[in-house]
């Protein structure tokens, strides 16, 4: 990922963090306030444990890992929402306005023009742009090495989001075996132990399993919409950079061909010239 582009994706990822951070930190005061109006209600006992504090406290510290977890999570998909789109890669109006200065002859500015509009289609032509002057499966294979190198990049920004599916899930059950383990001890050092008494060991055990897979299924979910939208938008806009150079192609080809009808007008002259002497 080039300098710019890589400092860009931080940034956004660190504002949407600090968003998402913030929002979280609102949480407990609105769980505080819904428990206190279910009480108002008289709201049965049983409703009023199961709130957020009560979660966050029975996740310990494996579940403070994997709230950590969704949030840079949710960070990820709102960037990736912003940068992985249409109008990101392939702005509108550039293949048009760079196709008008190809056909003109104008090779400098469309140059300097995708470099302005800097994007995946903006870099692809800027890469075929380079090689102008040269036979034309030069300035296609530029073009699919520029898409190939900046699709690399776009797949692996969405790797952290199947990084935290994969490891939400198993954070949440390492979490409850060692709840699970602690219970069991609790429950073996009584003298007397009653079935009910270990029913609160195993709810707060549970609780990392549950919390870890309300983060892997939205991040595996994400991770596969935007794996799908990147390829559907690389080969669109490698077909969009094939269409702007289309014009310039056929251009080539008919300067090969006059070259050619040329070149074998002339010997025909010469051979002609040859033979009058000799005759």
């Amino acid at each position: 990922m080039p300098p710019h582009d890589s400092q860009l994706f931080h940034r956004r990822v660190l504002y949407i963090t600090t968003s998402v951070l913030f929002l979280w930190s609102l949480a407990p005061p609105l769980a505080a306030g819904q428990d206190t109006a279910q009480e108002a209600t008289g709201a049965s006992a049983a409703q009023a444990q199961f709130d957020i504090g009560e979660m966050f406290k029975a996740g310990g510290v494996v579940g403070l890992i994997i709230i950590a977890m969704s949030v840079f999570m949710v960070a990820l998909i709102v960037e990736h929402a912003i940068s992985i789109r249409r109008g990101a890669l392939m702005p509108q109006g550039l293949a048009d306005e760079v196709h008008q200065l190809l056909s003109q002859r104008q090779f400098a500015q469309a140059t300097e023009h995708c470099r302005a509009r800097s994007s995946f289609l903006g870099n692809m032509l800027g890469a075929g742009l380079s090689e102008i002057g040269l036979a034309y499966s030069s300035i296609e294979k530029a073009m699919e090495d520029r898409a190939a190198a900046q699709a690399a990049r776009l797949f692996r920004k969405i790797d952290y989001l199947q990084i935290i599916g994969t490891l939400a899930p198993m954070l949440g059950l390492l979490g409850t075996v060692w709840g699970m383990i602690q219970a069991f001890l609790q429950f073996e050092a009584k003298a007397n132990p009653q079935v009910a008494e270990l029913a609160p060991g195993i709810y707060k055990a549970l609780v990392t399993t549950l919390i870890g897979l309300s983060v892997a299924v939205p991040a595996l979910a994400s991770f596969a919409i935007y794996r799908n939208r990147i390829d559907e938008l690389v080969a669109e806009a490698s077909q969009l950079a094939e269409h702007v150079f289309a014009d310039y192609k056929r251009a080539l080809i008919t300067q090969k061909k006059s070259a050619r009808r040329g070149t074998r007008g002339g010997d025909a002259e010469s051979g002609e010239a040859g033979q009058g002497p000799t005759a």
